[in-house]
């Protein structure tokens, strides 16, 4: 693990943090028992599923986290517990000075949550007044309110369907009305549940540029966990990377890069058109033209070593290097395991 679980805020105390948080979920599974007098049918045998196993990191005000791991790996358990839903088994958390399962309703007030699938509008009422009603429950005064409303009308381009009933907005104005009503009260932290899960290109974007702007000028802290990577690619600069309820990695975007994107493109553009390319090292070759795509292992054989081989054997006008997308790296993590890349440069050590 990085040194993520000892970052700290300018003020010395991280705005959340947690320590060895576990969670054990129990049920009980009935099993066939031997049938006599005083026996019953069934036996009763408690089933214990591990869901979050000793997490511990901490984050600082203002940081945009991207929280994320396969299904099932214990992202959703984790919020849950941040946010006082869940009381973990064993193991602490602080969310800005509060154990927010000891402490819900103080808790509530110092955060918002946006979940993709699920809206805290009313289905009935025009969005203005579901934010009115908001601003009733969270009791946010009103210069503070009409300002908040203003500033989020313009950025989220609500004007057009503030009077609209919410159950006649598309899935785009509804999921930029939920983003309005969950910063309304101006929390300090926000989690936000697959946000952009079902929208289109444009509104993923009005929604990224949303969180990108509260975050730099209002120093927003936001957790984000999703399956769309491009969310987390274009937001976030740090990821907590967790898988069946353990933490992985925690660190930099391209720190994760690094580490588990061992594969790297080359693209050649060649003085004159060839059929193939024969370099030694080089995994796979796509050929179009003069463009030439080598595809290596930096673990196996340098950039340096590639481009030195490829310029002695052919005569070349340009050449670059196309690092691995964020999702490519995720996606052979999950396949190959996430040992497989030390494992492999001990091979080559």
């Amino acid at each position: 693990m990085s040194d993520g679980a000892h970052r700290r805020s300018p003020g010395g105390m991280p705005i959340i943090e947690t320590r060895d948080l576990r969670k054990v979920f129990r049920s009980v599974k009935r099993t066939p028992g031997a049938l006599g007098a005083l026996k019953t049918l069934f036996s009763r045998e408690t089933v214990e599923r591990v869901a979050v196993e000793g997490i511990t990191m901490s984050l600082e005000a203002g940081e945009l986290v991207g929280y994320i791991g396969p299904n099932g790996a214990g992202k959703s358990t984790t919020i849950k517990m941040l946010t006082g839903i869940l009381v973990p088994t064993s193991g602490s958390a602080v969310v800005a000075g509060i154990v927010p399962w000891a402490e819900r309703k103080r808790n509530a007030r110092n955060i918002g949550v946006v979940f993709g699938q699920r809206s805290q509008l009313y289905w009935d009422l025009p969005l203005v007044e579901s934010f009115e009603l908001l601003r009733a429950i969270y009791s946010i005064p009103q210069a503070r309110y009409r300002k908040n409303l203003a500033d989020f009308t313009a950025l989220l381009e609500m004007d057009d369907f503030l009077q609209t009933p919410v159950r006649q907005l598309s899935l785009g104005q509804r999921m930029r009305g939920d983003f309005a009503a969950a910063l309304l009260h101006d929390p300090p932290i926000v989690y936000l549940d697959e946000p952009t899960i079902g929208l289109d290109v444009v509104a993923k974007e009005a929604i990224r540029t949303f969180v990108a702007e509260l975050n730099r000028d209002r120093g927003t802290t936001f957790i984000l966990t999703t399956h769309d990577l491009a969310d987390v690619e274009r937001l976030c600069r740090r990821i907590v990377l967790i898988d069946e309820g353990k933490l992985v990695y925690d660190g930099p975007v391209e720190g994760l890069k690094e580490q588990y994107g061992t594969h790297r493109t080359l693209v050649v553009t060649l003085a004159e058109p060839h059929t193939g390319v024969d370099v030694v090292g080089v995994e796979s070759v796509e050929v179009e033209g003069v463009v030439a795509r080598l595809r290596f292992d930096r673990s196996a054989v340098s950039a340096e070593q590639l481009i030195r081989r490829v310029t002695e054997a052919y005569a070349v006008t340009d050449l670059s290097i196309e690092e691995p997308d964020l999702e490519s790296v995720i996606r052979r993590i999950y396949r190959d395991g996430y040992d497989a890349p030390r494992a492999a440069a001990e091979r080559v050590t």
